[in-house]
């Protein structure tokens, strides 16, 4: 792709939320890159950034990122960490999902509550999101139990349920204050998805409409579907408007975000199903997702409130 960074060769390597005792992190680091040098993956140096006490950073001339990953989640679990085959800047285009990532639920889970129907509804939500159902056919299943209910709903729902994840303003206000242009594209719903991104400052979104008539939820979806292929295609549309070396974010927690975490730069899974964690080059297990920022080494004095 044209306008992706172009890899250096050397793998450099942010990790951040580490355990603060020093003895027992040099421990973790030398065994860490003990293991990495028997997967023939030395690393070069190692320290933590001047500008971010609580970051380590590792450069390592070249290898395999999954291996890496793996190399590093069981010396460093829990750790936020980014394996980025170029050297870090900010993005400019950074591409979100939004249930579970930039809010912290299911849209349609809490709107089927007011249904009655929350148990049966997040069943299924849950086995789409770890990549055990087809998420269209899935999708129309969730969406069909909901007809007859009242429209208003959906208004409640946003006012008494829908909270956005610790950290979202920040990310989000800190990113376009950089420079970069914030997508959110959804398989969730347009009802929920411009309140959203206009309280976190998205520039664009792209999501499902659901049908209404006469004031209730038809059962129907009006429109084309959202789905795992619309955010890569988001992605790779948003990502041709840039000039060459543009880096490009995307994060996501579920099987759908997977091709657009795949494509994008810096792939962020939060707090993700393991499918998702599995093709994800960023890993994020903290609450806040100012974690990001941290990880593209923004110094916290350049943080916005949002």
């Amino acid at each position: 792709m044209s306008a992706s960074l172009r890899p250096t060769g050397e793998i450099f390597v942010p990790i951040a939320r580490l355990i603060a005792d020093p003895a027992t992190l040099e421990s973790r680091l030398d065994a860490a890159t003990r293991d990495l040098s028997n997967a023939g993956l030395a690393v070069a140096s190692a320290g933590m950034l001047d500008f971010c006490g609580d970051v380590l950073q590792l450069l390592i001339p070249e290898g395999d990122v999954q291996t890496i990953c793996g190399v590093l989640d069981r010396h460093f679990a829990g750790a936020d960490m980014l394996v980025a085959r170029q050297e870090i800047t900010p993005p400019k285009l950074f591409v979100s999902d939004m249930d579970s990532t930039m809010i912290g639920q299911e849209c349609i889970d809490e709107l089927a509550d007011f249904a009655g129907l929350k148990g049966q509804v997040a069943a299924i939500t849950e086995r789409a999101m770890q990549g055990e159902l087809d998420f269209e056919s899935a999708l129309r299943e969730r969406v069909g139990l909901l007809a007859g209910l009242d429209e208003g709903a959906i208004d409640r729902c946003l006012s008494e349920r829908i909270r956005p994840t610790p950290g979202a303003r920040a990310l989000v206000a800190t990113l376009k204050a950089q420079g970069c242009r914030c997508v959110l594209v959804t398989g969730g719903f347009h009802h929920f998805a411009d309140a959203v991104a206009d309280q976190l400052g998205f520039d664009r979104v792209v999501g499902n409409r659901l049908g209404v008539a006469d004031g209730k939820l038809t059962g129907e979806l009006a429109g084309p579907i959202s789905d795992s292929s619309t955010k890569l295609e988001t992605l790779q549309e948003e990502r041709a408007k840039l000039g060459d070396n543009a880096a490009v974010m995307a994060a996501g927690d579920g099987a759908n975000d997977i091709p657009m975490i795949e494509a994008a730069d810096y792939g962020f899974a939060y707090r993700a199903k393991p499918k998702a964690r599995d093709a994800a080059n960023g890993r994020i297990e903290s609450e806040y997702l100012t974690a990001i920022l941290k990880l593209l080494e923004v110094r916290e004095s350049d943080w916005v409130a949002g």
